[in-house]
């Protein structure tokens, strides 16, 4: 069984179409998507549009709560400009996504971790970067949950590590957005590149799962440029940078 996995899109519509094109021809079994679907100065609605009709197996990101449920004053100028792109039921339906789902046989998907989708899973901070968890904290941070393959999102890293108790944990990196331009401090933690960002898991013929991680290369300067026409320059240079 192959499965490509994608995640904290963003928004950004045309990451996503260059990343949708590219997984056309890897010959997979089943698309997932774990989460931070729209939240951009981009193209949230159309980006929104677009999932829908693949009515992909998804999570729910922190993006995607604060969406539904922050009030419009708390929110950062990419949710506020997502927030007034969005009709009312496609913010509902944002917040109405589960925080876990097991999408295949032996696979566990979640955010940021099982129980916290604002936890990053792989990584902790360390000298104010990100640096990757030990094993046996992996294993706390599943919470007993029985998984062969746990597939999560939320860093924007693209990252694989064994838990303790054997299970593959798989961060696909993100599609759409290399850099959170809302939040500078991001930049020491964040993939210093513009690609988008997703992987493919394998179950081998031994019953064991393999990544493979994928950087496609897409009209950023598209994306930058959309960002620029909504006042955001700090994203335009993100989008085409990775970095502010």
């Amino acid at each position: 069984m192959r499965i490509a996995v994608i995640s904290d899109v963003h928004g950004n519509l045309v990451a996503l179409e260059a990343v949708l094109a590219d997984i056309k021809t890897r010959g997979v079994d089943l698309m997932v998507n774990a989460g931070d679907v729209c939240t951009s100065p981009t193209w949230p609605r159309e980006t929104f549009e677009l999932l829908e009709t693949l009515r992909l197996p998804t999570v729910r990101g922190n993006h995607d709560r604060w969406i539904a449920e922050l009030p419009v004053e708390e929110k950062s100028p990419a949710l506020r400009y997502t927030h007034e792109q969005l009709s009312e039921a496609q913010r509902k339906a944002l917040g109405a996504l589960p925080l876990t789902l097991r999408p295949a046989e032996g696979v566990l998907m979640f955010h940021g971790t099982p129980s916290d989708d604002y936890t990053y899973m792989l990584e902790e901070l360390q000298d104010g970067r990100l640096a990757l968890r030990r094993p046996a904290q992996l294993d706390e941070l599943l919470e007993g949950l029985k998984a062969e393959l746990a597939l999560c999102g939320h860093s924007h890293h693209a990252h694989m590590a064994l838990a303790a108790n054997g299970t593959l944990i798989v961060n696909p990196g993100s599609v759409g957005c290399p850099l959170f331009a809302d939040n500078p401090s991001a930049v020491r933690n964040n993939a210093r590149a513009p690609h988008a960002r997703y992987a493919t898991v394998t179950r081998g013929g031994d019953g064991r799962w393999s990544a493979d991680f994928h950087a496609i290369a897409y009209d950023w300067d598209r994306a930058a440029a959309r960002a620029l026409e909504n006042g955001r320059p700090e994203w335009a240079r993100a989008y085409v940078t990775g970095m502010v």
